[in-house]
């Protein structure tokens, strides 16, 4: 019989998977390092355990002791499960931009998770780096695990993910590429790797905002050169000890944008949900794709699963909000809104309180609804001309001074179309979604989906 004692007995040996279409015009093979078949859903699982590893024989970490430490999520996920296995409590400190589900999952795991702001010196009491440095002095029987400081986390890597890519290529690989975020995963299969063949090329993906690739290139910490960035998991705003930069060949920096648009075409034409590191991993390769030559054997390493990122990068409202996505249709330009309840009044409304109604939600148009028909319009600059001839206005019903509806469209009216079809008289259009409701596009909302 072929039984695990435990879940810790499943981590590591994950496939690796060829890329056929992303990369198809590419001069050679581009495989994928697809580690979010670990059990929970990361590389980090890898590290994760052999830090507690060396923290037991070391005597740091005792029987009924606490972890603590501070993650984006997924090396909490790896601790947590050996917590659960060895009968550790866990403490979590995490940033503001990571996730919802990855705290979720942390705590249906039996972690606390304590959440610190991002955009703070990493020395400030409040980052989430001082904030778990505090807890560890603070509770008894506690082990800090520090991933960015810890040499076990690279060991892990020496250890079993090189050994892997290795043997699954025959040797055959020539480049590795690989986010950068604490160094243990790159610098620790970069070691074994070159020892293996000095001549592969490790390539470390970076995010602009982050000090790294400067450091790499010049050996100056740069403060100037971190800024506030979205994507997660990987780049920092210090230099951790974990790196060796000696191993390592060459730094590319992708943007937020293109690592998001980028793992949404990896779930989608390669059938492999992953998290936003694989779409910067990729992305990266295919900027450098020049480098490469026909013998060539490129491997990328997909550090974790796309559940992690459900309410982000594979959220259309969330990243049309953010300027990712291209807006195309009328359906576009309301799934990027937070608010979409259509603000209406009725024929018998008087005119003031409409006009407060467009004041208190600050709009320019407004339907008039009579149960479920569309009986007219208000428009800011139509009521303008209206009042200023007339003041006593103000107290009529809306019926006496509405305009003729807005023009009904089909909810996948392109972008280009409804262009044409709101003019100086005419200053809206309206359409119905799915469900019957009916939604309002302007032409200031017509204008900023163009402007992006």
């Amino acid at each position: 019989m072929d039984i695990k004692n435990n879940i810790l007995e499943t981590i590591g040996h994950t496939p690796l998977i060829r890329l056929n279409r992303i990369t198809r015009d590419l001069p050679c093979p581009v495989l994928a390092k697809v580690d979010y078949f670990n059990p929970g859903n990361s590389i980090k699982d890898r590290m994760a355990l052999k830090m507690i590893e060396v923290a037991e024989q070391d005597g740091k970490l005792r029987p009924g002791g606490t972890i603590i430490e501070c993650t984006s999520g997924n090396t909490g996920m790896g601790l947590a499960l050996a917590a659960c296995v060895k009968g550790y409590k866990c403490i979590f400190t995490t940033t503001d931009k990571q996730s919802k589900e990855k705290m979720d999952i942390l705590k249906a795991v039996g972690a606390e998770v304590i959440v610190c702001p991002t955009n703070v010196e990493p020395a400030d009491p409040r980052s989430y780096y001082s904030v778990a440095a505090r807890l560890a002095r603070e509770i008894p029987n506690s082990f800090h695990c520090n991933q960015y400081d810890n040499p076990a986390n690279r060991l892990a890597h020496y250890e079993t993910t090189g050994p892997e890519i290795w043997d699954q290529t025959d040797g055959k690989i020539t480049h590795l590429v690989c986010t950068a975020g604490t160094g243990g995963t790159v610098t620790g299969v970069a070691m074994f790797l070159k020892e293996k063949n000095p001549a592969i090329q490790i390539w470390a993906i970076d995010v602009y905002g982050s000090l790294l690739t400067k450091y790499f290139r010049t050996g100056e910490i740069d403060m100037s050169e971190v800024h506030p960035y979205i994507s997660e998991g990987f780049g920092e705003d210090f230099v951790p000890e974990n790196y060796d930069m000696s191993v390592i060949d060459h730094f590319e920096q992708v943007t937020d944008k293109d690592g998001a648009v980028m793992a949404r075409r990896i779930a989608k034409e390669e059938g492999l949900f992953c998290g936003y590191s694989a779409g910067s991993c990729l992305q990266g390769l295919m900027q450098l794709k020049n480098k490469l030559k026909k013998e060539d054997l490129a491997v990328c390493i997909f550090h974790d699963h796309g559940s992690r990122y459900v309410a982000k990068i594979y959220n259309d409202q969330w990243m049309m909000e953010r300027g990712f996505l291209d807006v195309k249709t009328f359906k576009d330009i309301v799934n990027a809104r937070t608010v979409k309840k259509l603000l209406t009044v009725t024929p018998q409304h008087t005119v003031s309180e409409a006009v407060e109604l467009m004041k208190k939600y600050d709009v320019e148009h407004i339907p008039v609804m009579d149960g479920t028909e569309l009986t007219g319009a208000l428009s800011e600059g139509g009521l303008f001309q209206k009042i200023f001839g007339n003041p006593d206005l103000k107290n009529a019903s809306v019926q006496s001074a509405m305009e003729p509806p807005y023009p009904l469209v089909d909810f996948d009216t392109p972008v280009e179309r409804l262009g044409s079809l709101i003019t100086r008289e005419n200053g809206a259009v309206l359409a119905k979604d799915e469900k019957g409701d009916y939604h309002i596009v302007t032409k200031y909302d017509v204008i900023h989906s163009l402007a992006k």
